[in-house]
């Protein structure tokens, strides 16, 4: 590996895949304890696979990849201060790389270099399948070897291993709300964490376990995992967009988490002549042609992975890590491809938008008591002419009771600031008037066809916008279905010359995922229908706006808006 240079930040690898290609571990050079460092592994590599013919060492059958891993994580240490440098470690790597087993010997190695009395080790499982295969890998270790026997009490009924010297428990568990209890963890390793994702507390949990951090004792956490089979989100999405951050020096100063990420880089996650192409899974698959049979996982993807589309995302989720979601549509729309490279991370907000757009104009896509609604502002930016959009959503109660698969999604698009939860539809309607009459206050609403909606269900809504003030012309309902063929078609074009920018809502980004296009006669569709259970609201609303905006207005105070702007500082407060 290459040391890092003095400009970057700490743990920042903005090579990571370029030492992918050529075999290395993604991560950049860490300081080490090397008298740690060498006990680690003179212990990990003595252990033994109990499931495997002729019960190998790991000194044979481990790759180099997860001992260095083992390195940074266990005996990393700054050179003047002495102190730990890796207080965190993400690692995401592809199904089938013998993490389960390599992190069941970590766990062991942490316990038998752990020399403070009575402390608490965890190894988390999102369920009892994998907690239970990772005690049965441990324990496996132990009793192969008559002197680990002597070193660590393993009790079968507790799923519990003690080092007998310092009374030190390695508790191996399945995720559970009450899974931190007393005494925080002084380390916690954490299997397939984007399962976790999918667990409404678990981002309370992770908070708890990281209660010892800020303690003069401290705590480690280690997380390893494939990627998702769906959607990143929740605590997975989070932990993911930190150590991504991180990766190219974006996440400040002095971080505490290493990022180990296997994955290809987004423009080959989205290319997908390049992923199929067995020739290049080598780069992200360490433990290729030791855990992995190569052939067989190529006679796999033939025969398993490419039956249809839904199936070859899931199977390339799992063993390639390519991310579902915005680029994997397969029959999605087509500007899912082009949505994530048109962020503009300086568009913060509604404000923004408005401060630097010459005229906007606003979709809505309206819901019943179980469904979404959906407002979207699109703003044609001064002497650029690109469009900038922003958006909105609102959810009533009874979502989460009617739709509980995506109601941790929900719940963290909430906390986002970008979903609404409203008591009642005309408490829905009233906030999303509220928002277009303080667009139509800024003045960049055309003085016809500024707000566009799909007319179905939107009696509420229409009270509420008559309450301020904003009926037709300015309110007008937009064709639906094939209709809407030049927002469908000619916004992905837009986002390939990245003449559309966004700010990055994670919702916006969930409903483009979402969005299925179909063809109907001779034009290209996307509805509600074709999407099936999923949810594109806020795609529809942005379709409306489109729609709109597509008739090249201008807005109500002319084009001359700078003045105006300046004397309502009170719009921006």
């Amino acid at each position: 590996m290459q040391p890092a240079t003095d400009e970057l930040p700490r743990f920042a690898c903005p090579d990571w895949w370029d030492k992918l290609r050529a075999g290395q571990t993604p991560m950049p050079e860490v300081p080490l304890n090397r008298e740690k460092a060498a006990k680690a592994l003179a212990f990990f590599n003595r252990l033994r696979l109990p499931d495997v013919p002729g019960t190998p060492t790991l000194a044979e059958a481990c790759g180099d990849w997860f001992r260095d891993i083992l390195c940074a994580f266990l005996a990393s240490e700054d050179p003047e201060t002495r102190q730990r440098l890796v207080w965190e470690l993400l690692c995401m790597v592809p199904k089938k790389n013998s993490k389960t087993t390599y992190v069941a010997a970590l766990g062991l190695t942490a316990l038998y270099l752990e020399e403070a009395p009575n402390r608490q080790m965890l190894i988390v499982a999102p369920s009892q399948n994998i907690s239970e295969r990772c005690f049965d890998q441990a324990q496996g270790m132990i009793r192969l070897d008559d002197r680990l026997n002597k070193i660590f009490k393993v009790q079968d009924h507790l799923k519990c291993i003690s080092r007998r010297k310092t009374g030190t428990e390695l508790n191996v568990k399945t995720f559970d709300t009450s899974i931190v209890t007393g005494e925080i963890p002084i380390l916690t390793i954490i299997d397939e964490l984007h399962e976790l994702g999918k667990k409404p507390k678990a981002a309370a949990v992770m908070q708890q376990i990281r209660g010892g951090g800020i303690t003069k004792q401290r705590g480690q956490v280690l997380m390893i995992t494939t990627q998702s089979d769906e959607a990143p989100t929740g605590i997975w999405e989070t932990e993911l967009k930190k150590a991504r951050a991180i990766r190219v020096g974006k996440g400040g100063a002095a971080p505490i988490m290493l990022p180990v990420l296997y994955e290809f880089p987004v423009e080959q996650q989205l290319d997908a002549a390049y992923w199929r192409d067995a020739r290049h899974w080598k780069s992200i698959l360490p433990n290729l042609d030791r855990s992995i049979d190569s052939q067989a996982l190529i006679d796999d993807y033939e025969n398993n992975g490419k039956v249809n589309k839904e199936a070859e995302q899931i199977w390339a989720s799992q063993h390639l890590n390519i991310e579902i979601g915005v680029g994997l549509g397969g029959d999605g729309w087509s500007g899912a491809p082009h949505w994530m490279s048109c962020v503009d991370s300086s568009l913060k907000g509604l404000d923004e938008l408005l401060a630097r757009s010459e005229v906007c104009t606003i979709g809505i896509d309206w819901g019943g008591a179980d469904d979404l609604a959906a407002l979207y502002v699109i703003g044609r930016e001064k002497k650029t002419k690109r469009w900038l959009g922003w958006g909105k959503a609102w959810a009533r109660r009874t979502v989460f009771e009617q739709r509980k698969g995506i109601a941790s999604r929900l719940r963290q698009f909430e906390q986002d600031g970008d979903l609404i939860i409203a008591a009642n539809g005309e408490e829905q309607a009233m906030s999303a008037a509220a928002i277009c009459r303080r667009v139509a206050d800024s003045g960049l609403l055309p003085e016809q066809a500024g707000i566009g909606l799909d007319s179905a269900g939107v009696a509420l809504l229409l009270d509420a916008l008559e309450d301020e003030e904003l009926t037709q012309p300015l309110v007008q309902s937009v064709a639906q279905g094939w209709k809407l063929q030049t927002a469908v078609s000619s916004v992905p074009l837009k986002l390939e010359d990245r003449r559309f920018l966004h700010g990055d809502q994670a919702i916006m980004a969930w409903c483009v995922g979402n969005a299925k296009q179909t063809l109907r006669g001779s034009n290209y569709v996307v509805t509600k229908e074709v999407s099936g259970a999923t949810k594109i609201d806020m795609l529809m609303a942005l379709f409306n706006a489109a729609m709109l905006m597509f008739q090249n207005p201008e807005a109500s105070l002319g084009n001359d808006l700078g003045d105006y702007l300046a004397s309502k500082p009170e719009m921006f407060a």
